[in-house]
């Protein structure tokens, strides 16, 4: 009896360390994707709550970085893992292997042990294409990055900025490995002849392109599916040369007052719960076998995907960035 006293007591003690805490959560998960996590999270973590600080990629990274002296994020979630290993350079992330971090694919885990972050799932490139709009002025649907390159396609695509966008930045470095550092500007020289606008969202694209704004926007393929089964008269192309991607990640940030109550989060993050929530949005998640096919998108996506290398995407990304902007900013959406 009463060794199952002080299992209770322990257990009640333990539930009593993050009773009725809220943890502020950085994210740039997409705003129709976080109340589904929120809720089950909270109903699996009774007395834990999230308050979500939601923007793009880069700007949440921006913003996460002038806060290193004071931060006020507790966790980093459903961002992606080049920005994590940037923060985690700085020193900002609190190493912590997550209960079940061994059943998530090994190449989507910080490499650390404990790691600093791990991953939930893929997310990678994708062009839509509205064939509506394409039909009135004649384009015939690109099958390939170089395609775009075409006059046919001068003022008609839409695409992120890299800046602000994890999916804009993804696909400059994926440009950069499939042609070469050289062969990849030059590409991207010739891409920008083309741009209408230059934008701060990885699926606005993709949206402007649904609603008919433009023929061509490049994003990624939760936006462009969702858009798609939601009627969008667009097709999806996943260029020939290969996708870029990034995986959105969970990190825990250093010096929370909320350490147990964090740990909750990229526990939960890890899990089968949280793993079969991720399939629902993207065809490859961290649970090997979790992901079901999604309509749309192609049964091979995975093997779609560059050797992509997150290392050298955030080590280089200050460098890549700052050449970006000097030489296609002008085309920028405005702020």
């Amino acid at each position: 009896m009463l060794p199952r006293l002080f299992a209770a007591a322990l257990a009640l003690s333990a539930t009593a360390a993050w009773a009725d805490t809220t943890l502020t959560v950085y994210t740039a998960l997409e705003a129709d994707q976080v109340k589904a996590y929120q809720d089950k999270f909270e109903q699996e973590n009774p007395g834990l709550h999230i308050n979500w600080v939601r923007d793009s990629t880069g700007v949440i990274t921006a913003r996460l970085l002038a806060e290193k002296a004071n931060p006020k994020a507790d966790v980093v979630m459903g961002v992606a893992a080049s920005s994590l290993l940037i923060l985690d350079k700085e020193g900002m992330l609190q190493p912590y292997a997550p209960r079940g971090v061994e059943k998530l694919t090994r190449s989507y885990v910080d490499s650390k042990n404990p790691p600093a972050w791990a991953g939930m799932d893929v997310w990678g490139a994708t062009v839509c294409f509205n064939t509506v709009e394409a039909a009135k002025l004649g384009l015939k649907k690109p099958e390939s990055w170089k395609d775009l390159l075409k006059p046919e396609f001068k003022g008609k695509i839409v695409m992120p900025n890299p800046a602000s966008s994890g999916t804009g930045y993804f696909d400059v470095t994926a440009w950069l490995k499939i042609f070469g550092e050289k062969g990849g500007w030059d590409y991207m020289d010739g891409l920008h002849q083309n741009i209408a606008q230059y934008e701060h969202s990885g699926s606005k694209p993709c949206k402007q392109v649904a609603a008919g704004e433009y023929p061509v926007g490049i994003s990624f393929e939760y936006r462009a599916a969702t858009l798609k089964k939601g009627g969008a008269p667009i097709d999806l192309v996943f260029p020939k040369e290969g996708l870029g991607w990034d995986l959105e990640a969970t990190g825990i940030m250093k010096g929370t007052k909320n350490l147990d109550a964090a740990k909750k989060l990229a526990d939960w993050s890890a899990s089968l719960s949280a793993n079969q929530l991720y399939e629902k949005n993207f065809a490859v998640v961290a649970i090997p076998g979790v992901a079901k096919p999604i309509e749309f998108i192609p049964a091979n996506y995975e093997q779609m995907l560059i050797k992509q290398d997150l290392g050298w995407s955030a080590s280089n990304r200050d460098r890549i960035l700052a050449e970006w902007t000097k030489r296609y900013d002008s085309k920028s959406e405005p702020k």
